[in-house]
């Protein structure tokens, strides 16, 4: 609660955003008061994991009127709009799981996302009790080989191999729907705070349980971020050469190419795709780098006027 005085002499805090519900944004200050806050305007700006200048406007409101300078800014986007998921984090945890079916698609889009934004990655697969867990953490070693850390656990029956990865860091959760995003918040708050969905087994999809990202604090140096579950992750902000640039095996062979306009699809003397031949880099990951190029050039033709 903030005090009438505060309130008549306009006082300006700051504080951290720890939730973001669209419109509304819960602000946590110095002294762990928390308040509910718009922005001015149309501006939707603010992320959870923000630093921001607050007016007290009412009791427990306020008025965010500055958004500080961010470390980084995890979003997606599409060729209508974009979604901030958190800024300021240490790292990111994307979390997969056998069922729903393991997207390969998903776990590289992520991946690219968070390598454009220059954040480090672990790999969790979850559902270690599942009969189909070990085939799908074989298809992980090709992620283990280019450096991504992978590790197995169960948000149902054992977290534990996630613990030391969190100690100390502010860790953003992402995830499909259904991978056990709510359960893995659950097991690591300690209590029913994220709302657990049913998988629907006709069309091996999860419901959207969160529909918010929020902060909650497991100790006084350790913090996550639970997000909603998606089903894809638009990268349409990204050009393509940071798409390049966020294939971490692609770097050693990038402008090394025959032409300096080289897209690695097809193009003669192309060394990326000369190392994917020697088995230097996946074949997997290539095609995936080519089809996402070739899905990025239709979206951007078919919607010249989108902000550069």
């Amino acid at each position: 609660m903030t005090t009438r005085r505060e309130r008549e002499q306009q006082v300006v805090v700051e504080g951290r955003v720890v939730a973001d519900f669209g419109r509304e944004f819960l602000v946590e200050l110095a002294d762990r008061r928390q308040i509910v806050c718009t922005r001015k305007g149309k501006r939707q700006d603010a992320a959870c994991g923000d630093f921001v200048e607050v007016k007290l406007t009412g009791s427990a409101q306020g008025s965010i009127i500055r958004v500080g300078t961010r470390r980084n800014l995890l979003f997606r986007s599409d060729e209508w709009k974009e979604k901030m998921l958190a800024a300021n984090v240490d790292q990111v945890v994307i979390l997969v799981a056998p069922k729903p079916v393991f997207s390969e698609a998903f776990l590289n889009l992520s991946l690219v996302a968070c390598e454009a934004a220059r954040i480090p990655v672990v790999i969790a697969l979850n559902k270690s009790d599942l009969p189909e867990h070990a085939a799908t953490l074989a298809s992980l070693k090709l992620y283990q080989k280019i450096g991504y850390l992978v590790l197995s656990m169960s948000a149902k029956s054992d977290i534990a191999p996630l613990m030391p990865h969190l100690e100390g860091q502010l860790t953003l959760l992402v995830g499909q729907s259904g991978v056990g995003k709510s359960k893995t918040v659950n097991a690591l708050v300690l209590s029913d705070v994220a709302r657990v969905g049913e998988l629907t087994a006709s069309r091996e999809t999860g419901a959207h349980t969160t529909t918010f990202s929020r902060m909650y604090r497991l100790d006084k140096d350790t913090v996550i971020i639970d997000t909603p579950g998606f089903q894809s992750f638009g990268l349409f902000h990204l050009t393509e050469d940071q798409i390049g640039e966020a294939m971490p095996e692609f770097r050693p062979f990038l402008g090394t190419c025959k032409f300096n306009d080289c897209a690695h699809r097809n193009e003669p003397g192309c060394k990326v795709i000369e190392a994917a031949s020697r088995g230097e880099i996946k074949a997997e990951r290539l095609s995936f780098y080519q089809v996402l190029i070739e899905q990025h050039r239709e979206l951007h033709e078919s919607h010249p006027d989108w902000k550069k």
